[in-house]
């Protein structure tokens, strides 16, 4: 992404390289540019899976062009970031998701949801837990059949995101990739707080049924 080259010296590369995000994104504002190319291949992968699996397999042609939009207004803004808000990670991944939404908005895909049901206070139930947990216990020596398990449980939980509302799916990968709380998420979205986690529940019911098939020889394994 740099425009011009740098011979930095190894001392100076080397504590760029343990800088926090945001301290990055403050010496970038006030012009250390090799600080800008540390953040940048810190989160490139990151942010382009984010947006990737947001815009869903109908505009993944369009997927390198939201993620070079989103680091052109990351560079845009770089003035107006401030630590005391939210983190430098949360902050870049609202800006992909609301460059990521506008694209899906000029393409007609966006579906509103005005459902907002009583949701009690249970806490928002997350997918992977199970998921994760299982998958740990078949790392240390998998078999051939169990690989073959996860890469198929792998295409069919993205195939599921895909089906997704663009708003639910927003939702679940902001709180899956970039762990934001539902608190953290209504704040960064500017939504109330029932909207994301009705927004969290609905596309979770959906994942869970689009998945049943996995998730139950998973409970059968527990």
């Amino acid at each position: 992404m740099s425009a011009l080259p740098r011979a930095p010296s190894s001392k100076a590369a080397t504590e760029r390289d343990a800088m926090p995000d945001d301290q990055l994104m403050l010496a970038y504002a006030q012009g250390d540019g090799a600080a800008f190319d540390v953040l940048y291949a810190r989160h490139e992968g990151g942010l382009f899976r984010f947006v990737k699996r947001l815009l869903g397999a109908r505009l993944a042609a369009q997927a390198d062009e939201v993620f070079q939009d989103t680091w052109v207004r990351i560079i845009s803004a770089r003035d107006s970031f401030s630590p005391q808000g939210a983190a430098w990670r949360t902050w870049a991944f609202t800006i992909a998701h609301n460059v990521a939404m506008d694209r899906l908005r000029v393409s007609g895909r966006e579906v509103a949801l005005d459902a907002h049901p009583d949701d009690g206070d249970d806490a928002v139930p997350t997918l992977d837990r199970g998921v994760r947990g299982a998958a740990l216990d078949a790392a240390a020596h998998p078999s051939a059949e169990e690989l073959a398990f996860w890469r198929a449980a792998g295409r069919r939980l993205l195939a599921c995101l895909d089906e997704l509302p663009a708003e639910q799916r927003a939702a679940f990968l902001l709180h899956h990739e970039d762990g934001l709380t539902v608190e953290a998420l209504a704040a960064s979205l500017g939504l109330g707080f029932e909207t994301v986690r009705s927004r969290l529940r609905y596309g979770l019911q959906k994942l869970r049924g689009c998945m049943e098939r996995y998730l139950s020889v998973l409970e059968q394994r527990a």
